[in-house]
C-alpha cells in the first residue's frame, strides 16, 4: 500500500497505492469541499499534474447527497475524476460556528448551514457516509481543537479523538478503501506524544497529524511535527493536515510527512496572491500594469504559456470573475511542480549515494 523508494534523513520519496491508482509520494491534495476546488475544473488539476483531492464528506452527505452520489456509483464518475480522492471526516468543521453545534464522546451535533437543522453523527455514521461516497481515503472522525485553549481543553478534545478513532477502525467495513487515523493534542509536547503512540497503535493504513497550521506559528509547528513523528511507524504515510504554503511544505518534507492539503494555494489566488521562483508578489500592484513577461519565466503552466502580467493584472484590477481561475490554476500548478522536483530531488541523492 506505502512503499518508500527513497529517503534522506527523514525525508522519504515513494508511492501510495489506493483503488484509484498509485500517487507518488510527497503529494498535495488541492482542496476540493464540494467535488471540486473554486474555479478549478478536474480536468484542469489533471493537466497541472494533480494525483489525488481531498473533498468532504459531511458537506457531500448535505449536497449534493448520498442518493446522488451512489446513483452514479460514488464521487469518482460523478465529478469525472478517476484519480485518488480522499475525504475528511467532518472534524474540520467543528471548528467552525457554521456547522458546529455541539460535540461530545458519543458525536457531533452538525448545525446544516443551507436550513440550519441539527442531525446528529456518530463516528460511525461518518465512516458509512464515506463509504457510499466511495472515496479511495477516509479520515476518522477527531475532535479538533481550536488553538489558543488551556491544557485541560485539549485533553479533552483529545481523548475524545481518540474514543472516535476507536469505533471508526472497528465500523470501517469498507476494506477496498483505506482509513486514516488522525493525531491530537495541539502543541502540547505530552499530549501530542500521547496521542500519537496511541493513533499508531490502531489498524490504520495511514496516519495524519491535524489541529497544526491554525494560528500556532511555524516554528511551534516544526517543533511539533519533530516530536510527533518519532513516535509514528516509518512505513505507514504521514498525512499534515491544512498546511500548504511552498514554505511549509519544503521545510515539512524534510520533516518526514509524506502527504499535504490546504486552500492556500487557491485562497492566495482569490486575492491576488500569485506564487513564483522568486517568491510571492501582488499581481494587483500597477508595478505589474504593462508587464509582458508570465506571471514567472520559469513556469510552464497554460497561463504562464499563454498570458502576460499586465493581462493577468487587468483581469483582478477589473474583477473579471476567471481571474480566480487563472490564479488558482497558476499557483496549484506551481505547488504540484514543487513536489515533483522534491521527489525527484530525493529520489537523486539516494542514486548519487549508491
Amino acid at each position: 500500500m506505502f512503499k518508500i523508494s527513497s529517503q534522506d534523513k527523514e525525508a522519504r520519496a515513494g508511492t501510495l497505492k489506493t483503488r484509484h491508482g498509485i500517487v507518488k509520494t510527497p503529494f498535495f491534495m488541492p482542496i476540493a469541499t464540494k467535488g471540486t476546488p473554486k474555479a478549478v475544473s478536474p480536468k484542469d488539476l489533471e493537466e497541472i499534474g494533480t494525483e489525488a483531492i481531498i473533498a468532504n464528506a459531511f458537506v457531500l452527505h448535505l449536497k449534493p447527497g448520498l442518493d446522488i452520489l451512489q446513483k452514479f456509483n460514488g464521487i469518482h464518475r460523478f465529478m469525472k475524476w478517476d484519480k485518488t480522492i480522499f475525504t475528511d471526516s467532518g472534524g474540520f468543521q467543528i471548528l467552525s460556528k457554521a456547522f458546529l453545534h455541539k460535540a461530545d464522546e458519543k458525536g457531533v451535533h452538525f448545525k446544516n448551514p443551507y436550513d440550519g437543522s441539527i442531525k446528529f453523527f456518530t463516528p460511525e455514521d461518518i465512516m458509512e457516509i464515506e463509504k457510499a461516497i466511495g472515496s479511495d481515503v477516509a479520515m476518522a472522525l477527531d475532535y479538533v481543537p481550536h488553538y489558543g485553549n488551556n491544557e485541560e481543553y485539549i485533553a479533552e478534545c483529545t481523548r475524545i479523538t481518540h474514543l472516535w478513532a476507536e469505533r471508526c477502525v472497528k465500523s470501517h467495513s469498507d476494506k477496498k478503501q483505506l482509513l486514516f487515523g488522525i493525531c491530537q493534542g495541539g502543541t502540547f509536547k505530552e499530549l501530542r506524544e500521547k496521542s500519537c503512540k496511541f493513533i499508531n497503535k490502531l489498524d490504520f493504513d495511514g496516519i495524519a497529524l491535524g489541529g497544526l497550521g491554525i494560528g500556532e506559528g511555524r516554528e511551534i509547528m516544526y517543533n511539533t511535527i519533530k516530536f510527533s513523528t518519532k513516535h509514528l511507524d516509518k512505513e505507514k504515510p504521514r498525512y499534515l493536515m491544512g498546511v500548504g504554503s511552498p514554505e511549509d511544505i519544503v521545510t515539512s518534507v524534510e520533516l518526514g510527512v509524506d502527504a499535504f492539503d490546504s486552500r492556500f494555494p487557491t485562497m492566495n489566488a482569490r486575492h491576488g496572491g500569485i506564487f513564483t521562483s522568486k517568491g510571492k508578489i501582488n499581481i494587483e500592484k500597477a508595478m505589474y500594469r504593462d508587464e509582458e513577461e508570465p506571471l514567472d519565466e520559469n513556469c510552464k503552466c497554460p497561463v504562464c504559456k499563454n498570458y502576460s502580467k499586465a493581462f493577468l493584472h487587468h483581469l483582478y484590477r477589473t474583477h473579471e470573475p476567471i481571474k480566480e481561475r487563472y490564479g488558482s490554476i497558476h499557483n496549484l500548478y506551481f505547488i504540484q511542480n514543487l513536489m515533483k522536483n522534491l521527489r525527484k530531488s530525493y529520489l537523486q541523492e539516494k542514486h548519487q549515494k549508491r
